[in-house]
């Protein structure tokens, strides 16, 4: 019988080689990587202003207003976006109540089915193992992580152009029918969600792709199937229909030209940047995996002679060339094209990451910066807080130290050793490593940055909300100066948006607050305050009522 001999070097070379973790494992880890990086915290993080309160406000005035068709913002027509994130919010709410749980579920459940869409294309089109890692790759992605907690649009949207564009390529690639009919339906709420984009991207990306592939007439022939068009037009028109006839012109004005046309062509709320702006816009948003993305895009060249990796590339290309020609540009933009390239970075993820020891150090270094940045983050603030001259930050930041825990500089030390011990590790593939890297990085996400950013930003908007509640019908707050709509949705009541009167109480920035003496504070944090407007003194009421007018 043969023994192995630890001498010698063709055993020593086998005991070295990386082991992959089972399919059972990297399900567990998908699994782990869904509910940390998309449900840990969402009822305990305070909504983000301004896109979080605005949703969710306005889907709260639905159950006021006993409107379900046309959505108001503090009691004002809102025409940002359609109506189905809307729909889906308020059956949470009914469900749930008004609180960050029911608001931000609809996101959380369409980023899981978006994780899971990913899983189920990668499987048809490859194995199980390339659409495990594609699915834990898009579960962990630093932006994923963020846009799949807020109580927006975009989660959903992500979710339905994905789909969409799925179904297009394995259509070109199994030329069965059914595949356009799923296009369209994916295509068509994703018009009920936020309009034209919904359909620009798709479009696009096909036409692209098959006119590279000389397949133009295929194009033609699925973008114009009148069984498609006809699925599509049922989903969309209906609302789109009867909101015109109930709000007329105005809509029309509102959605297709001021938050469509004219978000495109303009800076809209100083959401502008340069034609580079994007770039590091990516490098981050695919945190951990910034190292493995470089190098997918500089093996472009070769990855273009496989159809699914070309699919990806030009779906990429065109989502960052639009936007980055637009006039209103927004972080979370750069999704809507990098579903295609999580998958991409999945296929090519073991050859990638398995290298000589300064790869694999190149591999973990920007989620080591990244803990090593977050652990530092209250000595950064320290340091830049003398130099910041805006009055409200300079108070928002001065409590910064109560938001940050001995367990918070606990977890990013192990983070940083965690990451310096996958560098050196030699059992496991790297590629696997750095998924479970990347499961540490949207744990720290969701359990620690993004309560610390909400509590500096938010808590005290939510606490003075909660305070103003308590007065009911009987006092009336306005802010001014301050435009953070999750107010209304603490203190449950409409929330209109002028210069205080006497009498009233107002919510503004603590540096306005000089403007409307006398007042008396009755909160104050953070460089937000709360505050009610005194009557003036009989001697000063004397003196401007016998002021002669100017000439």
């Amino acid at each position: 019988m043969m023994t192995s001999d630890p001498l010698n070097p063709a055993h020593e070379s086998s005991a070295m080689t990386p082991r992959a973790l089972s399919l059972q494992t990297l399900q567990l880890i998908l699994l782990l990587a869904v509910a940390l990086s998309f449900y840990l915290n969402i009822y305990a993080v305070p909504l983000f202003d301004l896109d979080e309160g605005a949703f969710s406000e306005a889907t709260r005035e639905m159950f006021v207003r006993g409107d379900f068709i046309s959505t108001f913002l503090d009691g004002q027509p809102r025409y940002d976006k359609p109506i189905l994130i809307y729909w889906l919010q308020a059956a949470c709410v009914f469900v749930f109540g008004v609180n960050e749980f029911a608001f931000r579920l609809p996101s959380a459940l369409a980023a899981t089915l978006w994780v899971l869409a990913v899983f189920a294309f990668v499987r048809r089109v490859r194995d199980e193992r390339s659409g495990l890692l594609a699915a834990i790759i898009t579960a962990t992605a630093f932006e994923v992580s963020v846009m799949a907690k807020a109580a927006t649009a975009d989660s959903l949207l992500n979710l339905l152009i994905a789909c969409a564009l799925f179904c297009i390529y394995l259509y070109w690639k199994e030329r069965e029918r059914r595949w356009v009919l799923l296009a369209f339906t994916f295509i068509g709420l994703g018009f009920l969600t936020k309009g034209p984009v919904a359909v620009l991207v798709p479009l696009a990306v096909s036409f692209l792709f098959f006119t590279f592939k000389k397949e133009f007439k295929l194009w033609l022939k699925m973008v114009f199937n009148p069984t498609g068009i006809v699925i599509f037009l049922a989903i969309a028109m209906p609302w789109y229909v009867v909101q015109y006839l109930k709000e007329g012109d105005a809509f029309i004005q509102g959605f297709f030209f001021k938050h469509n046309i004219d978000r495109f062509s303009n800076s809209m709320e100083q959401h502008g940047g340069g034609i580079f702006y994007y770039l590091p816009i990516l490098l981050v948003a695919v945190l951990p995996y910034t190292t493995v993305f470089i190098k997918t895009l500089l093996n472009a060249k070769q990855l273009m002679r496989d159809e699914l990796s070309l699919f990806a590339l030009i779906w990429l290309v065109f989502v960052v060339g639009f936007f980055s020609l637009s006039g209103t540009k927004l972080p979370h933009y750069v999704l809507y094209g990098l579903s295609g390239m999580f998958v991409v970075m999945a296929l090519s993820l073991d050859k990638l990451a398995e290298g000589k020891l300064m790869s694999k150090m190149w591999l973990f270094m920007p989620q080591t910066v990244l803990f090593v940045l977050l652990l530092l983050l209250p000595e950064i603030i320290d340091g830049l807080l003398p130099g910041v001259k805006d009055v409200y930050i300079q108070e928002m930041l001065a409590e910064y130290e109560s938001h940050f825990s001995l367990t918070y500089r606990l977890f990013f030390v192990t983070a940083i050793m965690f990451s310096i011990w996958c560098m050196g590790e030699r059992r496991f593939l790297a590629g696997d490593k750095l998924l479970m890297s990347g499961v540490v990085s949207a744990f720290s996400l969701s359990a620690f940055l993004l309560p610390v950013l909400a509590g500096l930003h938010q808590g005290p908007v939510k606490e003075a909300a909660l305070l103003a509640k308590t007065y009911g019908d009987d006092v009336t707050v306005v802010r001014w100066h301050l435009n953070m709509p999750s107010f209304s949705v603490y203190r449950q009541r409409v929330t209109e948006t002028r210069r205080p009167q006497r009498g009233e109480v107002v919510l503004t920035k603590s540096k306005y607050l000089p403007q409307l003496e006398p007042y008396e504070v009755l909160y104050r944090k953070g460089g937000v305050v709360m505050a009610r407007l005194t009557d003036l003194p009989k001697v000063l009421k004397k003196e401007a009522t016998n002021k002669a007018p100017e000439r």
